[in-house]
């Protein structure tokens, strides 16, 4: 049954177009080309940028933490209370009305001491400040790298520079060092976000960010199995040319450096917009799914790849009117931030809870006109 369902997926009707076999892509008179198996090494290589990641975050990242006056803000502990914490674990992190009146009768505590209590609780659960920059550090290095190296790949090639020189010859292209370990190292990589994404900051788009990195995965993988090559290069260079910026933006956010941030930003939003929105899908998306029919039917690989492209696309629409709503906070004069973030609650006071109470009802535990938030993203 194993060896039916490996002779179905390798089936070369799903992966080459017509007239073509796994045959014709075989390494000869010097010729070298892609074959699955090179992606193995691509696993213990993540493991490896976990490694050097932690080494980097030890290191680098939280000494340059030091050097840019990153600070914690002091953050209150919820005192140990069994019933709470139960309800806090088992049913919802933030408890209605009449969820805050029930605990309050079970636990003993006062209404306002179990909305003090949750906000407390809630503020222990999210990643430091240290933690995001740690974080943020790490991604601004490894996309500045792997944008300065994927534009050395294909800075020279002539199909950076005339879009249907990415089909000539296809799919007999033999494969070149540089794109052989430029594929390796991009596809390591995010095999290393998508195993430690259950540690990393999660914001609210992490369902998003689950989608983008299963997309890519598999974007990098097919277009490597299908021998794209070409066409995969000028993609991941291209996502790579705004992502650094967006992490630089953040570090700056966190050390408070708020013009350097926002500059950044505004950079970042303009290059994201451009190249996102424009290039990919108008160049890089009109030169796969137009250019191939001009050498060849539409076979399943074709449908596939651009199907993912699509889904790949989607998110960056998604991800685009985050940016642009941010981008009016900032034109309006009012502060930019990332609109995934979640945002810290501040600790009030008994008296200020005992105003803000007299002043208008709760609001899913927080007192509707004393719900501040600090900008911590």
């Amino acid at each position: 049954m194993f060896q039916t369902l490996y002779s179905y997926f390798w089936w070369e009707r799903l992966w080459l177009p017509a007239n073509l076999t796994w045959a014709d892509l075989e390494d000869r008179d010097g010729r070298v080309y892609a074959k699955a198996s090179d992606l193995y090494i691509t696993l213990p290589l993540a493991f490896l940028f976990l490694v050097i990641r932690h080494l980097f975050e030890t290191y680098v990242a939280t000494p340059l933490a030091g050097l840019l006056n990153v600070k914690e803000k002091i953050r209150l502990k919820a005192t140990p209370n069994a019933v709470l914490e139960k309800f806090y674990a088992a049913t919802t992190k933030h408890p209605k009305q009449a969820d805050v009146e029930m605990l309050s009768k079970k636990s003993g505590c006062t209404v306002r001491q179990v909305e003090r209590w949750f906000r407390r609780r809630r503020n222990q659960d999210r990643p430091s400040l240290l933690k995001k920059f740690r974080e943020a550090s790490w991604r601004f290095t490894f996309y500045l790298i792997a944008f300065i190296a994927g534009m050395a790949v294909i800075v020279d090639k002539p199909w950076f520079y005339d879009l249907r020189e990415v089909w000539k010859g296809y799919p007999i292209q033999s494969m070149l060092p540089s794109q052989y370990w430029y594929y390796m190292i991009e596809l390591s990589f995010y095999w290393s976000l998508l195993f430690s994404i259950a540690s990393d900051v999660k914001r609210k788009d992490f369902k998003e960010q689950i989608i983008h990195h299963v997309a890519t995965i598999i974007l990098i993988s097919f277009s490597w199995f299908a021998n794209y090559i070409r066409a995969g290069t000028l993609i991941m260079a291209l996502h790579d040319s705004s992502d650094y910026l967006l992490e630089s933006a953040k570090m700056f956010n966190y050390a408070g450096w708020r013009n350097t941030c926002n500059n950044i930003f505004i950079v970042f939003a303009a290059v994201f917009i451009v190249t996102r929105l424009v290039i990919l899908p108008f160049w890089i998306m009109h030169c796969t799914v137009v250019y191939p029919l001009d050498l060849y039917p539409a076979f399943f690989g074709y449908y596939f790849f651009n199907f993912m492209m699509v889904v790949l696309q989607s998110l960056h629409i998604f991800w685009a009117y985050l940016i642009i709503r941010m981008a009016q906070k900032f034109i309006t004069g009012k502060v930019v931030e990332d609109e995934r973030s979640d945002r810290e609650e501040t600790d009030n006071s008994e008296e200020e809870e005992e105003a803000a109470a007299k002043n208008g009802p709760l609001s899913n535990g927080h007192p509707v006109l004393n719900n501040n938030h600090r900008k911590t993203d």
